[in-house]
């Protein structure tokens, strides 16, 4: 494996902007950005906490009918790790109002020629 660095700050500037972007557009149901940060392709990967969602087509079809009420959730133990230039994780741990569980999220991120997008994606619920 080639030498890595993690967590080049000019690289990793930009990957926490695309994050703040997904959580923005995920907060407010934007679903022009969440389709525009996931990569366009039939092998992204989307397991949610109810879904398991195999291809840009499932998971835009999930965005286009998911309901769009009760999104707001706090962020915290937010970690990314950038891996040289090309490629990020992203992994934070959310809570709602409405319950006590608490939920968890991961990305992988690639920089394709056209920006910054996910590539696969867990969310999950503590009991």
């Amino acid at each position: 494996m080639a030498d890595i660095t993690i967590n080049l700050p000019h690289v990793l500037a930009e990957v926490e902007h695309h994050f703040k972007r997904y959580e923005i557009a995920l907060t407010t149901n934007d679903t022009e950005v969440l389709d525009e940060l996931f990569w366009h392709s039939p092998y992204t990967v989307r397991l949610g906490a109810g879904e398991n969602l195999y291809g840009i087509e499932e998971i835009q079809a999930f965005r286009a009918s998911r309901p769009a009420t009760n999104l707001n959730r706090s962020l915290r133990n937010t970690v990314i790790t950038t891996y040289g230039e090309e490629m990020a994780v992203c992994s934070t741990e959310f809570t709602r109002d409405n319950t006590s569980k608490i939920g968890r999220q991961q990305q992988t991120w690639i920089k394709f020629p056209q920006g910054w997008r996910i590539v696969a994606a867990h969310v999950s619920l503590m009991s």
